[in-house]
């Protein structure tokens, strides 16, 4: 009995429809991070475009819709991490030590900051990078930081020149009242100033001369005018203030110090006539990522690109340009993997000859498509970063006052 060879149908079983439809987008997508009405039209206007772009109405496009929505999607999403990108370099030295947030596997913010879509918000810039590391050298130079500096204070013996200072504040420290109780261990303490109280308030007025008069203190000697009414620049009293200060410091002290390794050396040699009693401020050796709960400085917040607080950027805050790219993107994908599609395949045999497949060359064209448009919009960004909108603006400010200096000034005639 002869077998019916002739085959059910003569069109491919899988062939890109002209157009899409709206109730099969959110059900075909991977992984369904856009889900917006405006996406879903979006994705249906892309199986239009990429019908018209391939050539569908000359030649079958062996693609589903399920192909030409997974490929908008994606394409959404490298141009949400191509403006995220862009974003961060605009502000993360500003953002730095702000609260960062959790995602979820989309990465979608899940907690963080309060405020919706802080990605897509103007930054305020506090020069806070800048302001936090001059913290380490102020501390350094005992002039603030962020640092906990620390006091003690112990008994001078008579005719002892030498002290430990990290024995000696390490047994204060096992102490429990003591504001750094074990705090110190074995890690090495920063002494920031050695200091002893003068005996009387007076000599201390005194000794360094008045600083209401004006003058060089340094000849005032051990005895003062009380008030001089004198009207002196702001500056002058500033410097005042400093020589007193080193006044105090040099020729009233009577006595001065050594240290190394934090062990003190104090001359002259104590003989039991004074001082009687040293205090010390110091820090404590502190980690890196220590943080006060009572007073956080960002140790615990944004710290690089990948704790910034942004999610994808939503679909309707992306605007026309934006959009385009994205068109033309899940385009190059679509052309991809429709090279992969071929390409299973080198030809196919028809009777007395065979049919070339061009997989190999879509996929070249796809990746070289999707490199360009990449490189392409890196470069418009890299353009737009806020330090280059400056430098535009002041080059356009400056060429402006070229052209406004040629004007002649109006000459009034009455």
């Amino acid at each position: 009995m002869p077998v019916d060879l002739r085959p059910s149908s003569t069109t491919s079983a899988l062939i890109l429809p002209s157009t899409g439809s709206h109730a099969e987008v959110l059900t075909s997508l991977s992984l369904g991070i856009y889900t917006s009405d405006a996406f879903v039209s979006g994705g249906v206007d892309q199986v239009s475009y990429t019908y018209n772009k391939l050539g569908g109405e000359i030649l079958d496009i062996e693609l589903t819709t399920k192909n030409i929505y997974n490929a908008y999607e994606d394409a959404c999403l490298e141009y949400s991490y191509l403006v995220n990108t862009h974003q961060a370099k605009n502000a993360l030295s500003d953002m730095l030590g702000a609260v960062t947030g959790t995602f979820d596997q989309d990465g979608e913010l899940v907690t963080g900051p309060t405020e919706d879509n802080i990605h897509l918000r103007f930054p305020r810039f506090t020069l806070d990078l800048y302001a936090h590391i001059g913290r380490g050298p102020a501390a350094q130079a005992g002039m603030g930081g962020n640092f906990t500096v620390y006091s003690a204070s112990f008994d001078t013996v008579a005719n002892q020149q030498d002290y430990d200072l990290q024995d000696i504040i390490y047994s204060a420290s096992l102490e429990s009242s003591s504001p750094y109780y074990n705090k110190i261990g074995d890690s090495k303490v920063t002494i920031q100033n050695v200091f002893y109280q003068t005996p009387k308030a007076q000599w201390r007025f005194f000794g360094g001369g008045s600083i209401t008069a004006p003058g060089t203190l340094s000849t005032y000697g051990m005895y003062a005018n009380d008030t001089v009414f004198n009207l002196i620049p702001v500056w002058q009293n500033k410097l005042q203030a400093s020589q007193f200060e080193d006044t105090l410091r040099t020729r009233t002290s009577h006595f001065s110090y050594q240290l190394r390794n934090n062990k003190l050396r104090i001359f002259p040699k104590p003989n039991g006539a004074g001082p009687d009693k040293m205090w010390i401020e110091f820090r404590a050796g502190e980690n890196t990522w220590d943080e006060e709960d009572d007073r956080q400085w960002g140790s615990k917040g944004i710290n690089n690109i990948n704790t910034l607080p942004f999610p994808n950027v939503p679909y309707q805050n992306i605007n026309s340009i934006g959009k385009q790219w994205i068109r033309r993107f899940a385009l190059a994908l679509s052309k991809e993997i429709l090279g992969q599609v071929r390409s299973k395949f080198g030809s196919i045999p028809i009777p007395g000859n065979d049919v070339q497949l061009n997989g190999s060359e879509l996929i070249s064209q796809a990746k070289e498509e999707q490199t360009a448009l990449r490189d392409e919009l890196k470069a418009v960004f890299d353009e737009l970063v806020y330090s280059k909108l400056a430098e535009g603006d002041a080059v356009m400010e400056e060429a402006s006052q070229r052209v406004l200096a040629r004007v002649p000034s109006g000459i009034y005639v009455g």
